[in-house]
């Protein structure tokens, strides 16, 4: 899948599209989803052009993946969610239930979380 440069988060970091932002830096941004499906619901995005985790992992950089991954705990844990828990959903393809073409990861926290799948 070819990286598609209109997509809505890629307008989010072109400032083209608001988001109520909560984190940034050279890697990341985080926001609040604007469709929570838990009390704390936190989309964290790559700045880069990465589809997928796939995408990610294979073509990021390690200062990339490293600070993504720093980020996402730094974000978890200045949110209050490491104490009772959380979970981080990174959807990936269609049958994965992906939405936007652009790697991110959901954080959901603040009350407990239900089953994994409704399988």
């Amino acid at each position: 899948m070819a990286y598609d440069q209109n997509n809505i988060f890629a307008k989010i970091l072109r400032g083209e599209i608001p988001c109520n932002k909560i984190y940034e830096d050279d890697y990341v941004l985080a926001f609040h989803d604007i469709a929570p499906k838990a009390k704390v619901h936190i989309l964290v995005i790559p700045k880069g052009e990465y589809t997928d985790i796939v995408d990610f992992g294979v073509n990021g950089s390690a200062d990339e993946l490293k600070g993504f991954y720093s980020a996402v705990a730094k974000i978890a844990a200045e949110q209050g969610l490491t104490q009772d828990g959380f979970r981080s959903i990174a959807n990936t393809g269609s049958f994965g239930g992906q939405e936007v073409p652009h790697y991110h990861i959901h954080l959901l926290g603040g009350e407990r979380i239900g089953p994994m799948t409704s399988l």
